[in-house]
């Protein structure tokens, strides 16, 4: 098979397509770039991929095929780390389930399975930390409203917790890195993306007249209960830093 680079556009969808692509010219990429970056200077040969749903599903009805339910789910997951790194692993990972007779997704020996396997934890940990996390501010008309910066595009994987846990309720859960959210109206969920330069984006916090006429009073009861089970003598910064990272703390009612 000939080197070449590739160059997608960081979609899950491009990524299928990209699979599709290697097998059917019978290139192995050196590496992958995506159309945002500037294409190294050096490079002789580069294979524009552009996303094709076709292409797509193919891939993935031979990847439900091949792998298990769990391993579909972990590379799926682990594809929302969005580092442009992972791309070559996550390639090559996708190409070898095709080339080899059994799924190796349980072969952790292959350094490709190993990283895959391991990014996909890393999510799911992030996963977790969004889930313990969300500070949500009541507004004037009822609806709840939490902004975070995840360090992973995990969103996709945790607005499900937040809609059955607030069934009844209507809520916005934003990403204010990747600059969208999730708004849930009580039956279903529909993405959103606010305008960078509001305020309530800026600050992460509703103004007073944004807020609901209780929403002070709450935040303020929380934070002292919060101070009150504290045990003053048992305070260790460095386990409360690594339990509870401190680019969450800006957004958390106890730390304001």
């Amino acid at each position: 098979m000939n080197e070449i680079t590739f160059c997608y556009d960081g979609s899950w969808e491009g990524m299928l397509t990209m699979v599709f692509d290697v097998f059917a010219h019978k290139k192995a990429p050196t590496q992958v770039i995506r159309h945002c970056d500037t294409i190294p200077m050096f490079t002789s040969d580069c294979h524009n991929v552009i996303s094709d749903d076709t292409k797509t599903e193919r891939v993935w009805n031979g990847l439900r095929k091949k792998m298990s339910a769990t391993a579909l789910s972990a590379i799926s997951t682990a594809f929302l780390c969005e580092q442009q790194s992972f791309d070559m692993p996550m390639l090559r990972y996708l190409c070898k389930m095709f080339k080899n007779k059994d799924s190796i997704e349980t072969n952790f020996n292959d350094s490709d399975v190993l990283e895959v396997t391991n990014m996909c934890k890393k999510v799911r940990h992030e996963r977790l930390r969004v889930l313990q996390f969300a500070r949500f501010q009541k507004t004037s008309d009822g609806t709840y409203f939490a902004i975070m910066e995840p360090k992973y595009n995990v969103l996709p994987i945790a607005i499900s917790h937040f809609c059955d846990r607030f069934a009844d309720q209507r809520f916005l859960l934003y990403d204010k890195l990747r600059n969208y959210g999730y708004y849930y109206d009580g039956l279903n969920e529909h993405i959103v993306t606010l305008s960078s330069d509001s305020a309530i984006i800026a600050t992460g916090h509703l103004s007073d007249e944004q807020m609901d006429k209780n929403e002070r009073l709450y935040q303020q009861l929380w934070r002292t209960y919060f101070n009150t089970i504290a045990i003053k003598e048992r305070t260790n910064p460095r386990k409360q830093r690594q339990d509870m990272p401190i680019r969450f703390w800006k957004y958390l009612t106890e730390k304001l």
